[in-house]
């Protein structure tokens, strides 16, 4: 099948092809343009009852859920509850007392807090190791998650530098939580999830998934014959910074909705996309990457054991492209073929 765009023509099992045999790919492969929609799935959901790879699977998003606990934030604070320069410290009280007084919710969100990381990425040799620090049985909303993030002193000054932060966006939630009065997970469903018409995706337990949700996989030492499940590898149910579960036709309602100011009003959404940082080949703003020149194209990404995900917006074009995986790094080579036939690489 072709796939048109305004730019060029390409084939999409060419395009992709070779890199899906190569690496074994598990997941699907969604592009949206002018239009119309072009979907590829593979492998399987579920190898223990050998149920292939569907369009409608549910799958883990990662550190994707970090855009929509950003969006639910800035609806907060359109909607006049939660400031962006509202203080940590004004609402935790004698909670994480190693969060500096001047923390401000806009700079977590710009991963510029300074805050110590639970989960510092850069320190993880291998994520088919487990890595967090407390049961994952006993993490499965804001406040359970306070024990976790508790105890990692100030890194550097607030707002002096960027590093990206996944205890940050767990704070985030806690924030939202105690500022709206209101549980985060019903946030995130009220203020993003409808608006946007993500009927599918929300924060599922990892002890109550359903069959439509694909199975997240491990493979020590790149060997797929020695596949694991990932349940002991993640919270039972995720918050702020991962463990959202969606469907790359959520996705592009989620974009869809984004652009339309379905969500939050354009000059919020144009806040969030404006680049505050540098951060390898890539800007970050508020939640979203976005390229370091001035294409139009905005992107979100996550990846953790036995999850991988990429999806890119261009506006310009109504182009979308989800690429989404149960395994740790299925979706990274195949994104980025994508990302070089359709425009958005990196470079």
């Amino acid at each position: 099948m072709e796939l048109g765009t305004r730019a060029d023509i390409i084939d999409l099992d060419e395009t992709i092809g070779a890199v899906v045999a190569d690496q074994v790919f598990s997941g699907v492969v969604r592009v949206d343009v002018d239009g119309e929609v072009h979907e590829r799935v593979y492998g399987l959901a579920d190898r223990a009852h050998d149920i292939p790879v569907t369009a409608g699977h549910r799958f883990g998003l990662a550190s994707g859920a970090k855009p929509v606990t950003a969006l639910t934030v800035v609806r907060l604070a359109q909607d006049g509850v939660l400031p962006l320069d509202t203080t940590a410290r004004s609402l935790l009280g004698d909670d994480l007392p190693l969060v500096a007084d001047d923390v401000t919710v806009e700079q977590l969100l710009a991963h510029r807090s300074g805050i110590g990381d639970y989960l510092d990425e850069d320190e993880i040799e291998d994520f088919a190791e487990p890595v967090l620090s407390r049961p994952v049985h006993q993490l499965y909303d804001p406040e359970t998650y306070l024990p976790l993030i508790d105890g990692y002193p100030t890194a550097f000054p607030a707002g002096s530098a960027f590093a990206y932060n996944n205890g940050g966006y767990v704070l985030l939630a806690l924030l939202a939580e105690r500022a709206a009065g209101e549980s985060y997970y019903d946030l995130v469903d009220r203020l993003v999830l409808q608006p946007a018409g993500m009927t599918a995706s929300g924060f599922l337990r990892l002890d109550r998934l359903t069959g439509d949700v694909a199975t997240g996989y491990i493979h020590p030492d790149d060997h797929p014959d020695r596949l694991r499940v990932n349940t002991l590898h993640l919270p039972v149910r995720g918050c702020g910074d991962g463990g959202l579960y969606s469907t790359v036709a959520d996705i592009r309602s989620f974009w869809t909705a984004l652009f339309a100011g379905a969500i939050v009003d354009d000059d919020w959404r144009q806040r969030m996309h404006t680049p505050l940082s540098d951060a390898d080949r890539l800007r970050y703003g508020l939640g979203f990457w976005v390229p370091r020149d001035a294409r139009p194209w905005v992107r979100i990404h996550g990846g953790d054991a036995g999850v991988s995900f990429v999806s890119v917006h261009d506006p310009s074009r109504d182009l979308t492209h989800t690429v989404i995986s149960n395994w740790t790094d299925g979706a990274w080579p195949v994104s980025r073929e994508l990302s070089v036939a359709l425009g958005t690489a990196l470079d």
